[in-house]
């Protein structure tokens, strides 16, 4: 198919050259354009495969350079995304390898994921996962993340983010408050933590993050040096982190 498409590129470069350079000055350009747009349109009606793998070379080269960049980015934004203090952590603190995961409390197919990442920690005791608030989905999440960072320091982090993510239905800012209650939280203390310049700067880090990586939905994983965005299964993920391991 590949070659085809470059053979009627190269019989339309043919004819233009076929042409005496007297007779190209002396004609009428927009006949003559017209009459290639012609050919390679009948051509192209008669042979579609020429134009499906055209466009799947370009498909393939752009992922191929968006797969570089990304890359590229996440090389040199190793300690924001991996070691950064103030971000909270799950699985084993300690693990051979990471997951990092960018995600909203009111994205569905963060929680389409969950059960998979859960399933995965326990299978893996030597894994770690990384938790980057990504609120992107309106002032709720806003508020689900501010809470989520303040439940830290009640120690409650892990069990209020595994209620939110199993929380469905419409989320509102009393869903993050009854949730919070839910699993022990003192929420009259909560909502002063959640005041806490610290936390607001920390999502504005996140934000400035995921701008750098080129992320712009949720989820999104990290694993490596490599990014990959949208939901993905528990078998994508083993092979990530063997992958990653190997590496």
């Amino acid at each position: 198919m590949l070659v085809r498409a470059r053979s009627i590129l190269a019989f339309a470069c043919l004819l233009v050259a076929a042409v005496p350079i007297g007779t190209a000055r002396a004609a009428d350009n927009t006949v003559q354009r017209q009459d290639m747009d012609t050919i390679i349109h009948d051509y192209l009606m008669h042979h579609p495969d020429v134009l499906i793998a055209a466009l799947r070379v370009a498909e393939d080269k752009l992922n191929q350079d968006n797969d570089a960049k990304a890359t590229q980015a996440v090389v040199q934004n190793r300690h924001a995304i991996f070691d950064d203090p103030a971000t909270p952590v799950g699985g084993n603190p300690h693990g051979t390898a990471t997951i990092v995961e960018f995600f909203d409390y009111r994205c569905p197919y963060c929680k389409q994921v969950q059960p998979s990442l859960e399933a995965l920690l326990k299978q893996d005791p030597d894994l770690r996962l990384v938790y980057k608030e990504f609120p992107i989905l309106g002032p709720t999440s806003v508020v689900a993340a501010h809470a989520a960072l303040a439940a830290q320091q009640q120690g409650k982090y892990a069990a209020f983010h595994a209620a939110m993510m199993a929380a469905h239905g419409n989320i509102t800012d009393d869903t993050v408050y009854q949730v919070a209650a839910s699993v022990g939280l003192d929420v009259n203390r909560l909502k002063h933590d959640m005041a806490a310049p610290e936390i607001g700067q920390q999502l504005k880090a996140n934000m400035t993050l995921a701008d750098a990586l080129q992320i712009h939905g949720t989820p999104a994983f990290i694993v490596g040096d490599h990014l990959v965005p949208g939901a993905i299964d528990l078998t994508e993920l083993k092979t990530m982190v063997a992958d990653a391991r190997k590496q």
